[in-house]
Protein backbone atom coordinates (compact mmCIF):
# COMPACT_ATOMS: atom_id res chain seq x y z
CA UNK A 1 0.00 0.00 0.00
CA UNK A 2 2.76 2.51 0.65
CA UNK A 3 4.42 1.88 -2.61
CA UNK A 4 0.99 2.38 -4.51
CA UNK A 5 1.00 6.09 -2.74
CA UNK A 6 4.72 6.82 -3.12
CA UNK A 7 3.91 6.06 -6.63
CA UNK A 8 0.66 8.01 -7.42
CA UNK A 9 2.42 10.90 -5.17
CA UNK A 10 5.57 10.87 -7.83
CA UNK A 11 2.81 10.75 -10.36
CA UNK A 12 1.26 13.47 -8.95
CA UNK A 13 4.50 15.24 -8.47
CA UNK A 14 5.71 14.58 -12.43
CA UNK A 15 2.27 16.24 -13.78
CA UNK A 16 2.74 19.47 -11.57
CA UNK A 17 6.10 19.40 -13.17
CA UNK A 18 4.96 19.38 -16.57
CA UNK A 19 6.11 15.77 -17.66
CA UNK A 20 4.37 12.88 -18.41
CA UNK A 21 5.02 8.75 -19.58
CA UNK A 22 4.71 10.07 -23.51
CA UNK A 23 6.84 12.35 -23.24
CA UNK A 24 10.58 13.34 -22.57
CA UNK A 25 12.30 13.79 -19.37
CA UNK A 26 13.80 16.55 -20.87
CA UNK A 27 11.59 19.34 -22.43
CA UNK A 28 13.84 20.42 -25.39
CA UNK A 29 14.26 24.51 -25.82
CA UNK A 30 12.06 26.21 -28.52
CA UNK A 31 13.83 27.38 -31.08
CA UNK A 32 13.01 30.90 -32.41
CA UNK A 33 12.00 31.59 -35.63
CA UNK A 34 15.09 33.45 -36.65
CA UNK A 35 17.26 30.26 -35.16
CA UNK A 36 14.94 28.68 -37.42
CA UNK A 37 15.04 30.14 -40.56
CA UNK A 38 19.02 29.94 -40.03
CA UNK A 39 18.80 26.51 -39.80
CA UNK A 40 17.18 25.90 -42.54
CA UNK A 41 19.26 28.23 -44.63
CA UNK A 42 21.92 25.60 -43.78
CA UNK A 43 20.54 22.92 -44.45
CA UNK A 44 19.56 24.43 -47.85
CA UNK A 45 23.30 25.29 -48.40
CA UNK A 46 24.34 21.48 -47.62
CA UNK A 47 21.93 20.35 -50.53
CA UNK A 48 22.37 23.23 -53.01
CA UNK A 49 26.29 24.01 -52.76
CA UNK A 50 27.61 20.46 -53.62
CA UNK A 51 25.30 20.46 -56.86
CA UNK A 52 25.62 24.03 -57.61
CA UNK A 53 29.79 23.44 -57.73
CA UNK A 54 29.25 20.20 -59.80
CA UNK A 55 27.55 21.97 -62.12
CA UNK A 56 29.44 24.92 -62.43
CA UNK A 57 32.65 23.00 -62.95
CA UNK A 58 31.54 21.10 -65.69
CA UNK A 59 30.11 24.33 -67.07
CA UNK A 60 33.74 25.45 -67.14
CA UNK A 61 35.14 22.24 -68.35
CA UNK A 62 32.57 22.11 -71.66
CA UNK A 63 32.56 25.94 -71.95
CA UNK A 64 37.04 26.01 -72.15
CA UNK A 65 39.20 23.35 -72.59
CA UNK A 66 36.23 20.98 -74.45
CA UNK A 67 35.11 24.03 -76.47
CA UNK A 68 38.60 25.18 -77.59
CA UNK A 69 39.81 20.75 -77.93
CA UNK A 70 36.24 20.33 -80.29
CA UNK A 71 37.32 23.05 -82.33
CA UNK A 72 40.97 22.57 -82.64
CA UNK A 73 40.06 19.06 -84.00
CA UNK A 74 37.42 20.42 -86.55
CA UNK A 75 40.05 22.76 -87.90
CA UNK A 76 42.36 19.95 -88.53
CA UNK A 77 39.15 17.95 -90.44
CA UNK A 78 38.65 18.06 -94.56
CA UNK A 79 36.48 20.15 -95.65
CA UNK A 80 34.33 19.31 -98.38
CA UNK A 81 30.85 19.71 -99.89
CA UNK A 82 30.02 16.29 -98.96
CA UNK A 83 26.50 15.89 -96.27
CA UNK A 84 29.24 13.70 -93.83
CA UNK A 85 31.85 16.53 -93.53
CA UNK A 86 28.96 19.18 -93.49
CA UNK A 87 27.87 17.36 -90.54
CA UNK A 88 31.04 16.48 -88.92
CA UNK A 89 32.04 20.55 -89.17
CA UNK A 90 28.18 21.37 -87.11
CA UNK A 91 27.30 18.87 -84.74
CA UNK A 92 28.87 20.02 -81.26
CA UNK A 93 31.28 17.32 -79.79
CA UNK A 94 32.35 15.97 -83.07
CA UNK A 95 36.15 16.94 -82.71
CA UNK A 96 35.94 15.45 -78.69
CA UNK A 97 34.62 12.02 -79.99
CA UNK A 98 37.28 12.04 -82.95
CA UNK A 99 40.21 12.78 -80.46
CA UNK A 100 38.93 10.26 -78.24
CA UNK A 101 38.99 7.65 -80.77
CA UNK A 102 42.36 8.80 -81.49
CA UNK A 103 44.03 8.08 -78.25
CA UNK A 104 42.33 5.02 -77.95
CA UNK A 105 43.94 4.03 -81.37
CA UNK A 106 46.99 5.29 -79.94
CA UNK A 107 46.88 3.44 -76.90
CA UNK A 108 46.04 -0.01 -78.58
CA UNK A 109 49.11 0.60 -80.75
CA UNK A 110 51.26 1.42 -77.99
CA UNK A 111 50.84 -2.19 -76.24
CA UNK A 112 52.01 -4.37 -79.89
CA UNK A 113 55.88 -4.99 -80.32
CA UNK A 114 55.64 -2.29 -83.63
CA UNK A 115 53.96 0.32 -81.79
CA UNK A 116 56.48 0.51 -78.40
CA UNK A 117 59.47 0.41 -81.07
CA UNK A 118 57.72 3.97 -82.26
CA UNK A 119 57.14 5.11 -79.01
CA UNK A 120 60.44 4.48 -77.41
CA UNK A 121 62.09 6.22 -80.53
CA UNK A 122 59.76 9.44 -79.82
CA UNK A 123 60.54 9.12 -75.90
CA UNK A 124 64.37 9.08 -77.24
CA UNK A 125 64.11 12.06 -79.16
CA UNK A 126 62.20 14.18 -76.57
CA UNK A 127 64.65 12.86 -74.12
CA UNK A 128 67.69 14.02 -76.14
CA UNK A 129 66.81 17.52 -75.75
CA UNK A 130 68.27 19.67 -72.83
CA UNK A 131 65.44 21.54 -71.58
CA UNK A 132 62.91 19.29 -73.15
CA UNK A 133 63.57 16.36 -71.10
CA UNK A 134 63.25 17.50 -67.91
CA UNK A 135 59.67 18.55 -68.67
CA UNK A 136 58.68 15.20 -70.74
CA UNK A 137 60.27 13.32 -67.83
CA UNK A 138 58.45 15.15 -64.68
CA UNK A 139 55.36 14.83 -66.90
CA UNK A 140 55.35 11.44 -68.01
CA UNK A 141 56.53 10.11 -63.82
CA UNK A 142 52.96 11.74 -63.39
CA UNK A 143 50.85 10.19 -65.83
CA UNK A 144 52.11 6.69 -65.38
CA UNK A 145 51.81 7.15 -61.50
CA UNK A 146 48.47 8.58 -61.50
CA UNK A 147 47.02 6.13 -64.16
CA UNK A 148 48.72 2.62 -64.65
CA UNK A 149 47.26 0.67 -62.43
CA UNK A 150 50.36 -0.99 -60.49
CA UNK A 151 51.50 -2.45 -57.83
CA UNK A 152 52.57 0.88 -56.71
CA UNK A 153 49.15 2.44 -56.25
CA UNK A 154 47.96 2.38 -52.65
CA UNK A 155 46.08 -0.46 -51.62
CA UNK A 156 45.60 -0.02 -47.84
CA UNK A 157 44.70 2.18 -45.14
CA UNK A 158 46.97 1.74 -42.26
CA UNK A 159 47.73 3.69 -38.27
CA UNK A 160 51.44 4.17 -38.16
CA UNK A 161 53.60 6.26 -35.22
CA UNK A 162 54.53 9.01 -36.70
CA UNK A 163 56.80 11.05 -35.82
CA UNK A 164 57.17 10.03 -32.73
CA UNK A 165 56.24 6.91 -30.06
CA UNK A 166 52.31 7.46 -28.41
CA UNK A 167 51.67 9.95 -31.95
CA UNK A 168 49.69 8.08 -34.69
CA UNK A 169 48.95 9.45 -37.64
CA UNK A 170 46.63 7.86 -41.15
CA UNK A 171 49.19 6.52 -44.00
CA UNK A 172 48.29 5.06 -47.46
CA UNK A 173 49.74 1.63 -47.96
CA UNK A 174 51.51 1.95 -51.40
CA UNK A 175 53.15 -1.62 -51.33
CA UNK A 176 56.30 -3.87 -50.62
CA UNK A 177 59.28 -1.80 -51.06
CA UNK A 178 61.89 -2.93 -53.93
CA UNK A 179 65.14 -1.65 -55.34
CA UNK A 180 67.92 -0.18 -53.86
CA UNK A 181 66.21 0.90 -50.62
CA UNK A 182 65.02 -2.73 -49.98
CA UNK A 183 68.57 -3.23 -50.61
CA UNK A 184 69.85 -1.12 -47.90
CA UNK A 185 66.86 -1.59 -45.68
CA UNK A 186 67.56 -5.57 -45.23
CA UNK A 187 69.07 -5.62 -41.90
CA UNK A 188 64.81 -4.29 -40.58
CA UNK A 189 63.72 -8.02 -41.79
CA UNK A 190 61.16 -9.03 -43.88
CA UNK A 191 58.04 -7.26 -44.61
CA UNK A 192 59.60 -3.78 -45.48
CA UNK A 193 56.30 -1.76 -46.71
CA UNK A 194 56.36 1.38 -48.39
CA UNK A 195 53.60 3.99 -46.95
CA UNK A 196 52.37 7.37 -47.78
CA UNK A 197 51.85 9.67 -44.98
CA UNK A 198 49.96 12.74 -46.28
CA UNK A 199 49.73 16.56 -44.75
CA UNK A 200 46.46 17.63 -43.70
CA UNK A 201 44.40 19.51 -45.33
CA UNK A 202 46.60 19.14 -48.35
CA UNK A 203 46.85 15.44 -48.58
CA UNK A 204 48.90 16.64 -51.89
CA UNK A 205 51.97 16.54 -50.32
CA UNK A 206 53.30 14.65 -47.89
CA UNK A 207 56.08 12.11 -46.25
CA UNK A 208 56.99 8.45 -47.59
CA UNK A 209 58.50 6.26 -45.45
CA UNK A 210 59.69 2.45 -45.29
CA UNK A 211 59.06 0.51 -42.42
CA UNK A 212 58.65 -2.81 -41.45
CA UNK A 213 54.84 -4.41 -41.68
CA UNK A 214 54.71 -5.32 -38.23
CA UNK A 215 54.58 -1.70 -37.38
CA UNK A 216 51.58 -0.95 -39.24
CA UNK A 217 47.65 -1.36 -37.48
CA UNK A 218 45.52 -1.93 -41.05
CA UNK A 219 42.57 -0.21 -40.91
CA UNK A 220 39.14 -1.89 -42.62
CA UNK A 221 38.44 1.54 -44.36
CA UNK A 222 38.28 1.96 -48.27
CA UNK A 223 41.28 4.38 -49.54
CA UNK A 224 38.18 6.82 -50.43
CA UNK A 225 36.90 6.85 -47.10
CA UNK A 226 40.62 7.73 -45.94
CA UNK A 227 40.85 10.55 -48.01
CA UNK A 228 37.85 12.30 -46.36
CA UNK A 229 39.11 11.63 -43.26
CA UNK A 230 42.02 13.88 -44.29
CA UNK A 231 40.38 16.15 -46.37
CA UNK A 232 37.68 17.03 -43.41
CA UNK A 233 40.11 17.40 -41.06
CA UNK A 234 39.05 13.84 -39.26
CA UNK A 235 35.52 15.60 -39.38
CA UNK A 236 34.31 13.01 -41.67
CA UNK A 237 34.59 9.71 -40.28
CA UNK A 238 32.90 6.41 -41.76
CA UNK A 239 30.85 4.78 -39.67
CA UNK A 240 32.11 1.25 -38.56
CA UNK A 241 30.72 -1.37 -36.41
CA UNK A 242 33.00 -3.89 -34.60
CA UNK A 243 31.65 -7.73 -33.81
CA UNK A 244 33.18 -7.67 -30.21
CA UNK A 245 31.36 -4.49 -29.52
CA UNK A 246 28.18 -5.29 -30.75
CA UNK A 247 28.18 -8.73 -29.03
CA UNK A 248 29.30 -6.81 -25.40
CA UNK A 249 25.90 -4.58 -25.91
CA UNK A 250 23.90 -7.11 -26.41
CA UNK A 251 24.89 -9.06 -23.76
CA UNK A 252 24.91 -6.23 -21.39
CA UNK A 253 21.10 -5.87 -22.63
CA UNK A 254 20.37 -9.23 -22.34
CA UNK A 255 21.49 -9.02 -18.71
CA UNK A 256 19.71 -5.85 -18.28
CA UNK A 257 16.42 -7.62 -19.40
CA UNK A 258 16.74 -10.39 -17.15
CA UNK A 259 17.41 -8.32 -13.77
CA UNK A 260 14.25 -6.22 -15.26
CA UNK A 261 12.30 -9.68 -14.95
CA UNK A 262 9.60 -9.94 -11.97
CA UNK A 263 10.29 -12.98 -9.45
CA UNK A 264 7.48 -15.07 -10.00
CA UNK A 265 4.58 -14.83 -7.26
CA UNK A 266 4.23 -17.96 -5.01
CA UNK A 267 0.41 -19.84 -5.27
CA UNK A 268 -0.70 -19.29 -1.91
CA UNK A 269 -2.93 -22.20 -2.43
CA UNK A 270 -0.26 -24.63 -3.07
CA UNK A 271 1.77 -24.16 0.18
CA UNK A 272 -1.29 -24.20 2.50
CA UNK A 273 -2.31 -27.75 1.12
CA UNK A 274 1.92 -28.92 1.67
Amino acid sequence: MNDKNTDSNQGNAAKRAGITGDGPLIQPKKQSFLGSLWSSFLAGIVVVAPIGITIWLFYLLFTGPMARLDAFVKRTLPVGDSTLESILQVLPGVGVLVAFIVVVLLGAFAKNFVGRSFIRAGERLFESVPVVRNVFGFFKNVFQTALQQSDRSFKEVALVEYPRKGAWVMSFVVGETKGEVRTKLDDMGEGLTSIFIPTVPNPTSGFLLFVPRKDLRVLKMSVEEAAKVVFSLGLVVPEFADGADAVKKLEEIAGDLNREKPAPRRNLFKLWSS
